[in-house]
């Protein structure tokens, strides 16, 4: 009887237990908003059993392999067509579980002042991926700096480009290096997390920069699998709570803008 009592209770305690047990979510974020956000609303997630485990990536790349490998559970760092073109190109079926922020892309110089400075011939720097790349494209058609075929194509790349009355040239590299080129090139269009880790501050140092209409609204992204999990649904409902709206607002001074 003694037995039978002391494994009913030694059973009661391992389901009460297992019911505690926090979930854990590996999430891939890139440095700057993505991660400092994402490390705001870990103790939240906390009291309500889910365990935040935030893997920093400085590509755009491996984010995603990951999660479609099932090594990772969601990232947060990308455009939806970003992830459009990432899964057109890769075979992949990535998902959005839900929009949080918009980051104005921007163009930044350290040789010139204004666009009207740039000269003939001169050197900008563009995103090599095909959504980024697009995008910075029509941010410098909307400047007035060259003429798309299609100026809507979110894919644009320079053999896409209809008229170059200054006669740019540019320089194609992987988004990460963009900071890294801003003293060697004229013109020097950068996504805005490298930017803010750059210690650039778009609001003010960008020269041409896109408005908070802007289209490209930064999603969390996961797996047809998981993304209705009920930790999955807990972090996006944390990612778009007035306490993430705020800390945005406040930290960023429009450098980065909630999307909820």
């Amino acid at each position: 009887m003694k037995k039978a009592l002391l494994f009913t209770a030694l059973a009661a305690s391992l389901s009460f237990g297992l019911a505690n047990a926090a979930e854990k979510l590996v999430i891939a974020a890139t440095p700057v908003p993505h991660a400092e956000i994402l490390e705001l609303i870990k103790p939240t997630l906390a009291k309500e059993g889910v365990e935040l485990d935030i893997k920093v990536f400085t590509d755009y790349v491996q984010p995603n392999v990951q999660v479609n490998e099932k090594r990772l559970d969601a990232n947060y760092f990308q455009t939806l067509p970003y992830l459009e073109s990432f899964n057109k190109g890769k075979g992949t079926n990535l998902v959005t579980v839900i929009g949080v922020h918009v980051e104005p892309f921007g163009g930044y110089s350290k040789k010139v002042k204004s666009l009207s400075e740039l000269k003939d011939g001169a050197t900008v720097a563009i995103p090599n991926e095909g959504s980024n790349s697009g995008r910075a494209l029509i941010l410098l058609q909307k400047a007035g700096l060259i003429t798309l075929k299609d100026p809507s194509n979110a894919l644009a790349t320079p053999k896409d480009i209809a008229s170059n009355p200054k006669n740019l040239k540019f320089k194609e590299l992987e988004s990460a290096m963009l900071p890294r080129v801003l003293d060697q090139v004229d013109l020097d269009m950068i996504n805005t997390n490298y930017a803010l880790e750059a210690g650039l501050n778009p609001a003010k140092d960008a020269l041409v920069i896109e408005g908070s209409d802007s289209p490209y609204v930064n999603f969390l992204v996961a797996r047809p699998d998981n993304k209705d999990s009920p930790a999955m649904q807990k972090l996006a409902k944390a990612l778009t709570s007035p306490e993430v709206k705020a800390f945005i607002e406040k930290k960023y001074s429009g450098a980065v803008l909630p999307a909820f």
